[in-house]
């Protein structure tokens, strides 16, 4: 199945009540495909007349308890911000997908790891978080769809499924029934559905005009956001035993390295990969297990390097950091992530 039309039939199995969004590529199969599904099973699908009303619809919905989603790709993300902040902040669940394409500006639709701050760090106002998931198949991308509803759920929070242009135009054998782990879902007694199972009014919204109160609000987001990064950190360790290099890429980029990790192998440079599966909460704690006999770590992106900066936190200077990206939507081959590691010494970088 193509890996567009995979998030969407993924988000029906998990039990989506309504998605609305606005067409841009590389992801225009998604609403394509869930305009087909979700009538069929009786839920609603609404093309927004931009993305700004996309995201707010979904605010909307969300705070009437629905299972909700949007998906868009690089600048329509970006136009979603404001309301991702909002919904922050009022600590409401839903799904966000987004594609990414080349940048910056409308740049190209080819695939790209450029949104990796536009993720993580967000570009709404306020101390906020969500939750960012990386898949690096087309699997992986619809088992996280269907654990990032239970985990925007069970937190009240936004959650993105961080995906790019070739996991969601490439087409690969699936699962679509594969389980995800069980969770135990609170109830939605906060969401504005009148008072009949509960008593006085269910207010919803980010503002809070005294500051006593708002700052007691984002102590409570903080304590949360704690929470995720102590139960939702999820990382992928990949020959860590004894290696002579340590590679960090995530997504697409990860895929190519396990194919560049056996042909080092040839070459007699034994490498492993730490891949972020959460690049928000990113696992720090996996770089503590580098061996001290490991010449550094090579971060390898589809960017000019996003993802480095967190690299070289979680390293805390332990070991020496080298770099390899590519910029604007083009896919490198294997051999170019073998040239680099075999270079590393000339491709070191410092914070």
């Amino acid at each position: 199945m193509k890996g567009n039309q995979a998030i969407a039939l993924a988000a029906v199995k998990a039990g989506v009540d309504a998605f609305f969004g606005y067409p841009i590529t590389p992801q225009n199969e998604v609403p394509e495909y869930l305009s087909k599904y979700l009538p069929e099973a009786g839920k609603v699908f609404v093309q927004a007349e931009s993305e700004v009303a996309a995201i707010n619809m979904v605010y909307g919905a969300a705070g009437a308890g629905k299972r909700v989603m949007t998906s868009s790709s690089s600048p329509g993300i970006a136009l979603k911000q404001e309301g991702i902040s909002y919904m922050a902040g009022a600590e409401l669940p839903c799904l966000i997908v987004s594609v990414m394409r080349g940048g910056p500006g409308l740049g190209n639709i080819a695939p790209s790891q450029a949104d990796y701050n536009q993720a993580t760090r967000g570009g709404g106002n306020g101390d906020y978080n969500i939750v960012v998931l990386a898949p690096e198949s087309v699997q992986e991308t619809v088992d996280l769809i269907k654990e990032g509803f239970d985990i925007a759920d069970t937190y009240r929070n936004p959650v993105m499924v961080l995906a790019d242009g070739l996991i969601g135009q490439m087409m690969e054998s699936i699962d679509i029934d594969k389980p995800v782990k069980k969770r135990e879902l609170p109830p939605k007694d906060w969401a504005t559905t009148g008072t009949r199972d509960h008593k006085g009014r269910n207010i919803i919204n980010s503002v809070y005009l005294n500051e006593d109160e708002l700052e007691a609000h984002n102590a409570n987001l903080q304590k949360k956001y704690k929470a995720i990064v102590q139960n939702e950190t999820k990382v992928d360790m990949v020959n860590m035993d004894n290696p002579d290099v340590v590679i960090v890429a995530y997504g697409t980029a990860a895929r190519i390295a396990r194919s560049a990790m056996i042909m080092l192998k040839e070459n007699g440079i034994n490498a492993g990969m730490i891949r972020p599966v959460t690049l928000w909460p990113f696992p720090r704690r996996a770089f503590d297990n580098i061996p001290k006999s490991a010449k550094g770590i090579m971060v390898i992106e589809l960017s000019a390097g996003q993802m480095i900066d967190d690299v070289f936190i979680a390293n805390q200077g332990r070991h020496r950091v080298a770099f390899y990206g590519r910029p604007g939507g083009n896919i490198p081959e294997p051999e170019e992530f073998v040239e680099a590691v075999m270079d590393f010494d000339n491709r070191v970088v410092t914070p």
